[in-house]
């Protein structure tokens, strides 16, 4: 059982190396997100913010340091399959949606091994669909869909098996104005509602606003925590 106390995410230290160690793409970065926050990740092209998220939803490992989620080191975790599947949810600028399924088709795909029934992966994608506003987009494939469409897609399907921790790089980096509020409102609704943990990479200085605490990345280093506004 988690203990709400307990931070939700905790990096110690963490340098990540490329090409044999000639290139360090992060130098020393400790974070700490508490539980239930909506951290902004924010920094020039190149600063280290997608390393880092990949590194938290352990599609990556470390060169040093480490990384506790939820009470867990994830280098010492055995079942990084079930953990992404299970507790995180991914919104990356590639959208790796399935051409050959519909809307509702690729969010009940996003469900399977859970427990709900066929049924219930029906009602909840479509629930979910309509909260992105793509209710009546639910029969029509990716490809059929804008980009700003397909972007709130796979948002959805991030969010369609309830994660403790949502992990986002851009995700409205092709999205309208008006997307743009309602995605940031959904957000914020689950983090109320939930106490979803989101963090969230941006350049876009109105989105990191909406969030409780901009972290600002330089040169693969954190040189601003920010301070939380919840």
């Amino acid at each position: 059982m988690s203990d709400l106390a307990q931070p939700m995410i905790e990096v110690f230290d963490v340098a990540k190396d490329y090409d044999h160690g000639t290139i360090r793409a992060l130098d020393g970065v400790s974070l700490t997100v508490d539980r239930g926050e909506f951290v902004a990740v924010t920094g020039r092209s190149g600063c280290g913010k997608s390393t880092l998220l990949h590194l938290l939803a352990a599609l990556d490992r470390p060169s040093r340091g480490r990384i506790v989620v939820d009470g867990r080191d994830l280098v010492q975790r055995g079942d990084l399959d079930e953990f992404r599947r299970r507790e995180i949810g991914l919104v990356f600028q590639l959208h790796h949606l399935l051409a050959h399924l519909d809307a509702t088709e690729n969010l009940e795909v996003a469900m399977m091994g859970t427990h709900r029934r066929r049924a219930e992966k029906r009602v909840r994608a479509l629930e979910l669909l309509d909260a992105v506003d793509l209710g009546a987009r639910a029969t029509m494939r990716p490809p059929r869909l804008s980009g700003g469409e397909r972007q709130r897609l796979a948002i959805a399907r991030a969010l369609v098996n309830e994660p403790g921790i949502l992990l986002a790089d851009e995700p409205t980096g092709a999205l309208d104005t008006r997307s743009i509020d309602s995605v940031l409102a959904l957000f914020r609704r689950i983090r109320d509602e939930r106490g979803t943990t989101i963090v969230l990479v941006t350049h876009d200085p109105t989105v990191s606003a909406a969030t409780d605490r901009i972290v600002e990345m330089r040169d693969g280093r954190i040189v601003d925590r920010g301070v939380s506004t919840a």
